[in-house]
């Protein structure tokens, strides 16, 4: 795919002498919309931590934006491509504000502007000024979230990575972040790639699914085929009827 933003070829991951992942390939395209499901130890958050280097131990060809992503630390691979954990609370310094949680990364890769771009990201993330010298145990959990996301979004990332985003939170919170992801990904041109188990979250934001089981992926759709229950896989079609359907979320 020529205008892949995501490109993984025969993906493989491992813990010790354990392999997890197990030849994953797959494509997402620029401003794609791409989910992973699958049942828990199916390998999906997995995928997520080779991409952004937290699972270093893999083999294969990986490539974002088209350039090829190694083991090394890279700091150009992090203003390209940023991750939001599926734990608001816990990926959250609880003794640095707001403020100094989001204008972090511009200190690190030596960016200017830091009251300007933290007044933009908190609208952005439909956050009050107010809430910027307050502390992560201040705010609630749909609050920490938004701040999770706009500390995602401070170097201007083509790419977020979303493992389990809404998971953790109340369910009419969810459905509060869910829009505001929608809406960052319409305002800003940004790609995704989705980890969640709830297909109803993935009917209402994504384009594309892949279904993973025991570290392999066995089907890769269209959500439409999702929306209508027309997965070709046994498994996919057991995980379909597990979830009660693929209804959007409320």
């Amino acid at each position: 795919m020529n205008n892949s933003a995501l490109s993984l070829n025969n993906l493989s991951v491992s813990y010790g002498s354990t392999r997890v992942v197990h030849e994953v390939s797959f494509d997402v395209a620029q401003g794609e919309s791409f989910a992973l499901v699958g049942e828990s130890g199916s390998g999906k958050s997995t995928i997520l931590k080779a991409i952004s280097g937290l699972a270093p131990d893999w083999t294969g060809n990986l490539s974002v934006f088209g350039a090829a992503r190694g083991h090394a630390p890279d700091i150009a691979f992090a203003e390209t491509c940023q991750m939001v954990f599926q734990d608001p609370y816990g990926s959250l310094h609880p003794r640095k504000t707001v403020d100094s949680c989001l204008a972090e990364p511009l200190a690190i890769h030596g960016i200017g502007g830091r009251d300007k771009r933290v007044k933009e990201m908190l609208d952005a993330v439909g956050l009050d000024q107010r809430f910027r010298f307050r502390f992560p145990h201040q705010l609630s959990g749909g609050q920490r979230q938004r701040v999770a996301i706009a500390r995602a979004l401070m170097l201007e990332p083509r790419l977020l990575l979303l493992d389990e985003p809404t998971s953790a939170l109340d369910v009419s919170v969810q459905a509060e972040i869910l829009n505001l992801l929608k809406k960052l990904r319409r305002d800003q041109g940004l790609t995704y790639l989705l980890v969640t188990h709830n297909l109803p979250v993935v009917s209402f934001l994504c384009d594309r699914l892949a279904v993973m089981r025991h570290g392999r992926i066995v089907e890769i759709a269209d959500v439409e085929s999702l929306k209508t229950g027309r997965l070709a896989d046994a498994y996919s079609q057991e995980l379909f009827a597990a979830s009660g359907g693929a209804l959007q979320p409320a």
